[in-house]
């Protein structure tokens, strides 16, 4: 007997009518008109199962602070980390471990149930490092998150930023994280990777750096990261988040970079919802997008996910935590309107964030976790137009949200008796 099994499913590879039977929080069959008695089952009706959203950038330290100890009154990124240094001094423990978890459980809403999310380590406290360790503790039955130690001051920068996070790595955290582009100099920017790139192939850890978060075509570091993942053998656990320079950058220059990522397995993550509103503030028009080459570094083979980036905190007012919204932004920015695109942009918070991430067994396949969503969409496209309905969500085999069927009834005169539609 199966525990729990779900029948009549559609899933993101566009295979039909599927069944998949779940065992001690694994999928152990998965094939159409599965026998077999379950103690629960689903009936999907032909909607969209598909393994649970990942969020490859967050900053969950950060999340639900908006408004303390002020609003960022200009929405721009340097108010944002002013404002973030007018805060720091003032958190405690209790209320960031809060925060979090309610930002948390949202995700679980949502279906997203794998989170990367950056930690600032330029306090020498390091309170926030103590308060994301005992979350990770306390979501781990319901969230897959994965910590990344970074210098948000910089880590030469600031002072004691190198022993700060060393010391978080030290503690437990992750993953190695860095901030070039907001060194002193281009030099300390690219001292800064060859330090961080050797300590992460010394602990053998993955590296995720905000890289070329600026306008300035010239913030040219993920070369310089490139160049050191592939001489300390670092390929494949190497990933360069928001790159907007890219955006900026000459067809010439970008044309020899992204190759170059390619060749060092480096990858990237954009976060569409931050990048277009924190890009471009100089210019009157036209005014630049800020979102990096998506679609030319899918095309290099370059493994590209997005990210939420923020929710309500000093940087952004907005977001709920839902990844369809991020895929959805991406898609639009990115002008990635094909049929391949436009699941590619699903991938995009799904399978590509998850290979990120490095989560064992994801997807759905005989053998993988039992962690799944379905949605009320028939393919990734429809649920990214849609921002689909979470119906269930599943982990480890166990459904922990559920929603009803979103369908609005209208009776209009001239109009058929019942009109019904989703959304």
């Amino acid at each position: 007997m199966f525990d729990l099994k779900i029948t009549h499913c559609t899933l993101p590879d566009g295979r039909a009518d599927m069944d998949i039977g779940i065992e001690q929080g694994r999928i152990t069959a998965l094939q159409p008109n599965l026998a077999g008695a379950a103690e629960r089952t689903i009936d999907a009706a032909l909607q969209l199962v598909s393994p649970p959203f990942v969020d490859a950038h967050f900053h969950l330290d950060a999340t639900l602070s908006y408004g303390l100890p002020r609003i960022n009154q200009s929405g721009t990124l340097l108010e944002g980390i002013a404002l973030w240094g007018e805060l720091k001094p003032l958190l405690t423990q209790e209320a960031l471990i809060e925060r979090a978890l309610t930002y948390c459980d949202w995700a679980v809403a949502k279906g997203l149930l794998a989170i990367r999310t950056h930690v600032d380590v330029s306090d020498p406290r390091l309170l926030a490092v103590e308060a994301l360790l005992e979350v990770r503790e306390r979501v781990k039955p319901y969230i897959d998150l994965q910590l990344v130690a970074f210098p948000q001051d910089g880590l030469l920068r600031a002072p004691r930023g190198v022993d700060n996070l060393t010391r978080a790595l030290d503690r437990g955290v992750d993953v190695v994280g860095g901030i070039p582009h907001f060194e002193r100099t281009v030099a300390e920017g690219a001292e800064s990777i060859r330090i961080l790139c050797a300590l992460a192939a010394e602990r053998g850890l993955r590296v995720d750096m905000h890289c070329d978060e600026s306008d300035d075509p010239l913030s040219r570091h993920i070369e310089t990261l490139a160049y050191h993942t592939q001489r300390l053998g670092l390929q494949g656990r190497v990933t360069g988040s928001h790159l907007t320079s890219m955006h900026s950058m000459d067809n010439y220059y970008a044309s020899k970079l992204i190759p170059l990522m390619a060749e060092a397995e480096v990858s990237a993550i954009a976060n569409p919802l931050i990048n277009i509103t924190l890009q471009g503030r100089h210019d009157t028009y036209p005014k630049r997008r800020g979102m990096t080459r998506v679609p030319e570094l899918l095309a290099a083979g370059v493994n590209v996910a997005f990210g939420q980036d923020c929710v309500m905190d000093p940087w952004y007012s907005l977001g709920s935590g839902d990844m369809l919204e991020v895929a959805h932004m991406g898609l639009h920015v990115a002008q990635m309107t094909s049929q391949t695109a436009m699941r590619d942009c699903f991938d995009a918070v799904t399978t590509r964030a998850a290979r990120i991430l490095g989560l064992e067994g994801y997807g759905i396949a005989i053998g993988a976790r039992a962690d799944m969503v379905v949605l009320q969409a028939q393919n990734p496209v429809d649920a990214i137009r849609l921002r689909a309905n979470r119906l269930a969500v599943i982990r480890n085999g166990k459904v922990i949200a559920e929603s009803l069927p979103n369908v609005s009834t209208l009776s209009l005169p001239g109009r058929p008796a019942e009109v019904r539609f989703q959304r």
